[in-house]
Parts: C-alpha cells; sequence; structure tokens
C-alpha cells in the first residue's frame, strides 16, 4: 500500500468523522450522516482528481474510501450524544483532517509531475475544499471563511514546504511530513491561541 493510498484512506477516515459530527449539529436521520460524511471526505480529492484529469477519481478507483467514510457516519450517528462539545470536537477533528488532506493533494500533485503553483494549489484545494462543501449543505459558516482564521493559509503554506523540500533534495515522505506537521502546527495555533492574518477594516471616504 503506498504512502498516498494510506494519506487518502486517513484523511478520509477524519473528515467524514467531522463531516458527520456537524450533522449531529443539524440534526440529520443517518442517511443524512452518510452523506454529509462522505461529502466532507471525498469532496477535495475528488475536485483534485478532476482538475489532475486522472484515470480515475481515486473513491471510484478504490471504493473503501466510501465504506470507511460511511462506516465513520454510522460511528457517529450512535456516539455524538458523548460528546459534550461537538463544535469544539468539529473543529480540531477538522484541523487534523486538513494537514492530512493537503499532504495528500500535494503529493498527488507532485506524482503527476505538476509544476510547482500547481502542486500547491491542488494541495489547497484538497485540504479545503471537502469541509467547504459540508459548512454549505448545513447551513454552516464555512472555517475557511470565518474572519482571520488561518485556514486556507496553513494548507497554502504546508503545500509550499513541501514543494520547497522537494526541491532541496528531501524525500518526498518527509517532504510531506513536513506539509502536515506544518499545516497542522499554524491551524492548532489559531484554534488555541488565537493566530489569524491581519483583517481589512473599511474606514470612511475623507470629506
Amino acid at each position: 500500500m503506498s504512502i498516498l493510498t494510506l494519506l487518502d484512506y486517513a484523511s478520509v477516515l477524519v473528515f467524514a468523522a467531522s463531516g458527520a459530527l456537524v450533522a449531529s449539529r443539524a440534526q440529520l436521520d443517518i442517511v443524512g450522516f452518510a452523506f454529509v460524511a462522505c461529502l466532507t471526505a471525498v469532496g477535495g480529492g475528488t475536485v483534485r482528481d478532476l482538475l489532475l484529469n486522472r484515470d480515475t477519481v481515486f473513491w471510484i478507483a478504490d471504493p473503501n474510501n466510501i465504506l470507511i467514510a460511511g462506516g465513520a457516519a454510522v460511528v457517529v450517528f450512535f456516539t455524538a450524544h458523548l460528546v459534550e462539545s461537538r463544535l469544539r470536537w468539529v473543529v480540531w477533528l477538522d484541523s487534523f483532517a486538513l494537514a492530512i488532506a493537503v499532504s495528500a493533494g500535494t503529493g498527488a500533485a507532485l506524482v503527476s509531475d505538476q509544476p510547482a503553483i500547481i502542486v500547491v494549489l491542488m494541495g489547497m484545494a484538497t485540504g479545503t475544499l471537502g469541509g467547504l462543501m459540508r459548512d454549505v449543505v448545513c447551513n454552516e459558516v464555512p472555517l475557511v471563511l470565518k474572519q482571520g482564521e488561518l485556514y486556507i493559509s496553513c494548507a497554502m503554506a504546508g503545500a509550499i514546504c513541501a514543494v520547497v523540500a522537494i526541491s532541496y533534495g528531501l524525500p518526498t515522505q518527509w517532504a510531506l511530513s513536513v506539509c502536515a506537521l506544518t499545516c497542522w502546527v499554524l491551524r492548532a495555533g489559531s484554534i488555541a491561541f488565537g493566530w489569524h492574518l491581519p483583517v481589512y477594516r473599511s474606514r470612511p471616504p475623507r470629506s
């Protein structure tokens, strides 16, 4: 089993759990849980594969990804009531999924011999679009758009670090580890310590 397959499985599992927890906040039935979990788990990777024109979208080539997402949804459906603060769990689970998915997307683009800018964009797309779809479908404020949050910027930083590491001769698996670690540390800092980017403040026009 390749490192990219393992990364896909890991990101699918964690993103599916975060999607199912959002479904629990929306009080959906078990089918709704499965739909939101699968959408969150494979949304970003699907867009990545379509844009890269890969032979087959990853979860069609390997349906185990859908089984993993569906299994996670069922488990969360029966255990979500045990989580005292679902939103907090969603945010932290999402941070881990983001880091894993960005490294998976970055790795997929590297394997396809894409230029650096495409590698970075595919890492960002894989990590963020599934969560964006989840939040829109469940009528939540998307995490990627929350004021001042480090989110897309974390994905971009992680993917850039991977590209730089590869350019200096670091093996791909270590470069992807650097990618995931950079992404997660920045996201965790935003959650725990309020790290954020400057936010534009409009000012009234001068008279």
